[in-house]
């Protein structure tokens, strides 16, 4: 039977990794190995991890960061499918086993994927999410939306990230697409699965995601700028690509603007420039926000919706 890596990176975890190893250890998937990797916490994280015993494997060493402590797990594991698991996250017991034997029926997958459930943790408790992924499954499309899950929703086949070169170190956020990017341009086959298992928590505004939305943004446009030259230069960027690719940074300059206009600006010239004939679409452009655009441009149409919308304490909300 193939085994599975279920691989838990930790810092300050204190609160939630007993219930990530927990997990981990309750996948109905036999062949499996659990592995935890403390990254310098200095909470009581690591006394948590101890007191799983020789249930798991674990390592402990300074901060280095997460992508740090995940290319240490894939130093370790000794699976040929790997399972990240954020150490503030949780998986249903037959995660592994579902997608597993969806890979049985389809052998030349490199990462299967499918959709994640968010849980959002309050005083007033927990509620629960699943987050979709539409079709088309074409995995550009779906990297260029954002639509492609957590760290912890796929299986990744080891030698596929080994070849890659892994995680980037020195990647502040945005972590995953930027794996996702870096397999899908080596030919990596990426496969839909419907199964739902990983639980994505989410319990403060400590991530670099919610803490430093800008450096999101220009992140996130670097890597949609390289899936483009990519895929222009290879011959793949279809219309649909095109248009996904764009969409995403409509969606984006609509965030910016209401904190920086000038940022907003700025990627909408980056618009422009690519698809000069681009038109928005989806809840992010309501129908008569698509008039006003088609007519006066974004400058104008942004100006209207910021009249028209509920003022807000926190801006970037």
């Amino acid at each position: 039977m193939v085994k599975v890596s279920i691989l838990i990176p930790c810092f300050n975890a204190e609160r939630w990794v007993a219930q990530a190893i927990m997990s981990a250890l309750a996948q109905t998937w036999p062949a499996k190995e659990i592995i935890v990797v403390d990254d310098g916490s200095t909470d009581g994280s690591l006394d948590v991890i101890k007191s799983f015993g020789d249930r798991i494997r674990w390592e402990t060493g300074p901060n280095r960061g997460g992508n740090a402590a995940r290319n240490r797990l894939l130093e370790l594991a000794r699976g040929e499918w790997l399972q990240y698991l954020d150490a503030d996250d949780y998986l249903l017991p037959d995660k592994v086993a579902l997608q597993m034997e969806f890979l049985a029926a389809h052998p030349a997958t490199d990462v299967v994927f499918g959709p994640v459930s968010m849980e959002h943790c309050s005083k007033d408790g927990t509620q629960r999410e699943v987050l979709p992924i539409p079709e088309p499954h074409d995995p550009w499309i779906l990297l260029a939306r954002w639509y492609l899950p957590q760290t912890g929703a796929p299986l990744w086949r080891k030698p596929a990230v080994m070849e890659v070169g892994g995680w980037k170190n020195d990647q502040p956020c945005c972590q995953e697409h930027e794996l996702y990017l870096r397999l899908l341009m080596a030919g990596k086959r990426f496969d839909y699965c419907a199964s739902n298992g990983a639980i994505y928590r989410q319990w403060g505004e400590h991530t670099v995601c919610k803490r430093d939305k800008p450096e999101v943004r220009r992140r996130r446009s670097e890597i949609e700028l390289q899936a483009e030259n990519y895929l222009r230069t290879r011959g793949e960027l279809t219309s649909s690509r095109h248009w996904a690719i764009n969409m995403a940074r409509f969606e984006m300059a609509r965030m910016a603007w209401q904190v920086s206009r000038e940022e907003a600006i700025t990627i909408m010239k980056g618009v422009r420039h690519s698809m000069p004939d681009f038109r928005p679409a989806g809840d992010a452009a309501p129908a008569r926000y698509q008039m006003f655009y088609r007519a006066f441009g974004f400058r104008a149409a942004e100006t209207l919706a910021s009249w028209l919308r509920p003022t807000r304490t926190d801006p970037s909300s």
